[in-house]
């Protein structure tokens, strides 16, 4: 088993092109942005881990049994062509609002997850495997409730007790990884 895959929870993304920005670009900027500010805001949206609801719960969740909680990231063709609008401010709760720390940019989104050090990592990882970690699709596998435009959520790892033959596995190629940080996810706005 992967060491990723065993650490505690996961958020499994997909990614890719962003408010007008390659995901090269966007993974060289959040890189800067680490060694300026000591943390990445990696934007994104959809109710699917709603920073309140699902994240932040889901991130206590994991440390509360001991273990951490990790992004995995599936590159993928984009089309996400919204204005690049700069966040100004960011809240934990959606209620007080403080203003985004120096150094740190988010581009064309309504939540941040907040990262340690993003770090490229390329294995595979089954969704079949992936079971919804929180939430009323709890234990509902990944490879039902990532269908139609679900293209994130809060899983846990569950290896198959009977192993399948190849062909059967639904497999995403993963190329980013990070640890996933109190408060875990955050509102944005500009």
């Amino acid at each position: 088993m992967n060491k990723v895959l065993g650490a505690g929870g996961l958020i499994f993304m997909k990614v890719g092109l962003h408010a007008q920005e390659t995901i090269e670009d966007i993974i060289a900027r959040k890189q800067k942005e680490y060694d300026e500010a000591g943390a990445i805001f990696w934007g994104y949206g959809g109710s699917t881990c709603h920073p309140v609801s699902m994240v932040q719960p889901f991130g206590k969740q994991v440390e509360a049994a001991g273990g951490q909680l990790l992004i995995v990231m599936n590159k993928m063709n984009s089309k996400h062509a919204a204005p690049p609008e700069v966040a100004k401010e960011y809240s934990d709760d959606g209620v007080d609002w403080k203003p985004v720390p120096k150094g740190i940019e988010v581009r064309g989104s309504r939540f941040a997850l907040v990262l340690d050090e993003l770090r490229i990592d390329e294995f595979e990882v089954d969704l079949g495997e992936l079971e919804v970690g929180i939430g009323p699709n709890r234990g509902r596998k990944a490879t039902d409730y990532m269908r139609f435009q679900v293209d994130k959520g809060c899983f846990n790892y569950v290896p198959r007790e009977i192993p399948i033959a190849p062909e059967e596995r639904i497999v995403k190629q993963i190329g980013l990884v990070a640890r996933v940080k109190a408060p875990y996810a955050v509102f944005v706005r500009n």
